[in-house]
């Protein structure tokens, strides 16, 4: 039952994102920033993981003069936060 978790989402910062993202249209990397506590170097190697999978979109662009970085979840990544989280649902309530 346990392989049924996706290993891209199951990762905690991973998890982390991908919940932010399901929740709101778009998210800004300073407020994943603020939220997961984590390092930008780190937000950064997971969210290009996460983008190369194809479950987030990844849109940069400046105001102000100051780089502006906006993620948003794709329809994939969204249909594999649901069946992540059906898995967990089984995992934690085998029928």
């Amino acid at each position: 039952m346990y392989k049924d978790l996706d290993p891209l989402i199951h990762s905690q910062l991973r998890l982390a994102i991908i919940s932010m993202l399901v929740s709101s249209e778009k998210v800004e990397f300073t407020h994943i920033k603020e939220e997961t506590k984590a390092a930008a170097g780190n937000i950064s190697i997971q969210l290009k993981k996460l983008q190369e999978a194809g479950y987030v979109d990844i849109e940069k662009t400046f105001k102000n003069n100051y780089p502006k970085t906006m993620i948003s979840i794709t329809e994939k990544g969204a249909k594999a936060f649901e069946s992540y989280v059906n898995s967990i649902k089984k995992y934690i309530n085998p029928e």
